[in-house]
């Protein structure tokens, strides 16, 4: 097995499969013995009984912490304070409160590190020149989170703009995965960064003509103004007959006008 994940899925197979096997001569099968035996059987705790191993780390400069002599990355506005990590036969997840902010596969083996390379994106924003030898960018090419399509892209957007704002358009895409859904944000990727790369310096960089199509648009989402033609159509005459009577007043703002008679002595009226 690849996976422990895949183990576990397997032996759950093999155990419902084993509950059609009959033990030698007996006259019923495995499954219908538990049967019988199951109401026997004292109940299960209402709630349930937490496995894992609690520790409290710190976060150090690099936004990591040490779990029994291994590293693992965290989100780097947790950097400096205390956070809590429940470790798992295969899984650590990371708290901040009550929120689960990371969640990693273990490490088995001491003196590793595993590093998401979201969890790095806003420093790399203000620090672009970190990117290029990030372990966490080679664990993401590794383990196939960072494609050839994002290697491209970075690319093109090295060759429009330069090595350090290229490099900051990239991060900025690469947040837009914390927001958008995964076709979208594929989509996006395959377009050039000159037609849709969030970064200001790419937005400027178009051409006259592209400059003037975004004004067009703009105009045409503008809110229509008080002399459009443009008018609300009314409901028909068989909807408005069926609707109940209206009872309700109309509305006023007379206890509004009692505050235009409250003067304050300090502001008298001219």
């Amino acid at each position: 097995m690849d996976t422990l994940a895949e183990l576990n899925a397997v032996i759950d197979r093999w155990d419902q499969e084993d509950d059609a096997r009959r033990i030698r001569s007996r006259p019923r099968t495995i499954g219908e013995y538990f049967a019988a035996e199951q109401p026997l059987l004292a109940p299960l705790p209402e709630e349930p009984f937490e496995t894992g191993r609690l520790s409290t780390p710190r976060v150090d400069r690099y936004s990591q912490i040490c779990v029994m002599m291994n590293r693992y990355s965290v989100p780097v506005r947790l950097i400096g304070r205390t956070i809590r990590v429940m470790l798992h036969v295969s899984e650590l997840v990371v708290y901040d409160g009550r929120e689960e902010v990371a969640r990693h596969e273990r490490l088995i083996a001491r003196n590793g590190s595993r590093l998401e390379l979201d969890h790095y994106l806003e420093a790399l924003i203000r620090k672009p020149g970190a990117l290029p030898g990030a372990t966490a960018l080679d664990q993401a090419r590794a383990a196939g989170r960072f494609t050839p399509m994002h290697d491209a892209w970075w690319e093109a957007a090295v060759k429009a703009h330069g090595e350090r704002d290229g490099t900051r358009a990239l991060s900025e895409v690469l947040l837009l995965s914390r927001h958008l859904p995964p076709r979208t944000h594929r989509h996006r990727r395959r377009r050039s960064p000159e037609d849709r790369c969030p970064h200001r310096r790419c937005r400027r960089s178009r051409s006259p003509q592209g400059s003037r199509r975004r004004h067009r648009t703009r105009r045409t989402l503008q809110p229509p103004s008080t002399t459009s033609q443009t008018a609300i159509a009314p409901l028909p005459a068989a909807v408005r007959a069926n609707l109940p009577p209206d009872k309700r007043p109309l509305p006023s703002v007379a206890p509004y006008d009692q505050l235009l008679r409250l003067r304050r002595p300090d502001h008298p009226t001219p």
